[in-house]
């Protein structure tokens, strides 16, 4: 398959991009519909990462098409619901039988964990378990992507909720990335790496911009045997932190073949460490991602 470097498989953050499709530089001019589209990504790339899921749990409808649409073999991987990753959440994106409730307590414009009840949480966990049901039963879920945000420390506190998502998931894989680069700092990064590796979670490597409290240095580590994740953020350091009203300026950088070439080495060396390497292009903004994509994999194979 396209992408597939040996144990290293390649893919991007998403195929429904509005940049990307309105580019007009991947997707052919027959593909124009959903269904279209998604069947020619699978015929490009092994792997998808659904960013969607971060913001809506996913419909049922959505989760069978994604299955009837693509190949056996083909993987999605899935991110996190934001109100499992303590992330701020649109009211609208939870059920309203549960949100009628949380409502009440909440007084600003986002939703939060705190705002419902144990019980209410026990059945967003399971609800959005169910969704995903399909994909793991065809062989065809990948990681549930745990984007944890900047004020998620290091901490007791911190590594015990992550045992949490790993056993309120226990059917799927998971995989944890940090927005605090206090969590692999010298004096946190061996009790980090232990513990991942301790609970067979994977640590998802990141490259994106530097100098930002959110900021993660580029260093690749294994903390599993089956699998390693790496992201690729961009490197736009003049939009990563800016207000905007969308995620898509942050994320407008289109790499190198010299910046690709920095991860070559990095990327092999997990590939004799892990059973597998799944490595998504997160700089999603017109066809950048899907090209460098592309790029990656050919200097893999040189």
């Amino acid at each position: 398959m396209p992408q597939d470097r040996g144990n290293i498989l390649i893919g991007t953050a998403s195929w429904t991009d509005k940049t990307l499709i309105e580019s007009g530089r991947f997707y052919p001019r027959e593909a124009n519909s959903a269904e279209a589209r998604l069947r020619y990504y699978a015929q490009n790339f092994p792997i998808v990462e659904v960013d969607s899921t971060y913001y809506y749990p996913p419909s049922d409808r959505a989760v069978d098409a994604w299955v009837n649409r693509t190949p056996d073999e083909f993987t999605f991987h899935i991110k996190a619901y934001s109100l499992l990753t303590k992330h701020p959440t649109r009211p609208n994106s939870l059920a309203k039988d549960l949100r009628e409730a949380a409502d009440q307590k909440r007084k600003g414009k986002f939703l939060y964990a705190s705002h419902l009840t144990d019980e209410e949480m026990d059945e967003v966990w399971r609800r959005f378990a169910a969704s995903l049901m399909p994909l793991h039963s065809t062989g065809k879920l990948g990681v549930v992507h745990f984007q944890f945000p900047e004020w998620f420390l290091p901490g007791t506190e911190s590594r015990n909720y992550i045992v949490e998502c790993q056993e309120r998931l226990h059917n799927y894989r998971i995989a944890v990335e940090f927005r605090n680069s206090m969590w692999l700092e010298e004096r946190n990064l061996e009790r980090t790496l232990d513990f991942l590796e301790s609970h067979d979670v994977p640590l998802t490597s990141v490259d994106m911009p530097q100098g930002f409290k959110s900021s993660m240095p580029p260093l690749a580590f294994a903390t599993a045997k089956d699998l390693a994740y790496v992201r690729f953020h961009g490197r736009n350091t003049e939009e990563w932190d800016k207000p905007q009203e969308t995620a898509t300026p942050r994320f407008a950088y289109k790499y190198t073949a010299g910046e690709l070439e920095e991860w070559v080495p990095k990327l092999k060396e997990l590939a004799g460490r892990a059973k597998q390497v799944h490595v998504l292009m997160n700089n999603c903004f017109q066809d950048y991602a899907v090209q460098n994509a592309r790029d990656l994999g050919e200097l893999l194979e040189d």
